[in-house]
């Protein structure tokens, strides 16, 4: 990769994702935050993408990172898990961070709950993938990487 390539990619989780193997499989796929990292970081590398992960169950930590992304990664790939779905105050800092962005959802969010079909990040991103598990994680990966110029 050339020096002024741009492949750094921040992906983030939100609450509740370090306890992801003991949500409900049929949403949620029944593997490990790790495992799904483990997945996640070997098609970002066939993707010519360098993943950098972040997750907390804390708004105010998953904001303070946003603030800094612009510092640490070209690109977002964004699950805020439920805050995805009422944290104007992440919404806020993923527009300040100015970088290109996918939200990404392991379950069919348009399929469950009403209150799921809102997202605050409408507008924002550059796509949203959901319902195709642990694998539209590579999906998003993929529009990332053209929209950062990436070429494997």
């Amino acid at each position: 990769m050339s020096p002024t390539t741009r492949n750094r990619v921040a992906v983030l989780h939100g609450v509740n994702f370090d306890i992801l193997e003991r949500r409900d499989p049929t949403f949620y796929g029944g593997r490990s935050l790790s495992e799904l990292e483990h997945q996640i970081e070997s098609w970002a590398r066939e993707a010519g993408l360098e993943p950098l992960f972040f997750q907390t169950n804390h708004e105010g930590e998953f904001v303070e990172y946003l603030h800094r992304a612009c510092d640490l990664a070209d690109g977002i790939l964004i699950n805020a898990g439920a805050w995805t779905h009422y944290s104007r105050a992440i919404a806020d800092a993923l527009d300040v961070a100015g970088l290109p962005a996918v939200e990404i959802h392991l379950s069919d969010v348009e399929a469950r709950d009403d209150w799921r079909k809102v997202s605050v990040f409408d507008g924002l991103v550059v796509e949203k993938i959901s319902g195709k598990g642990a694998d539209g994680y590579k999906e998003a990966l993929g529009v990332l990487a053209r929209e950062l110029g990436v070429e494997a």
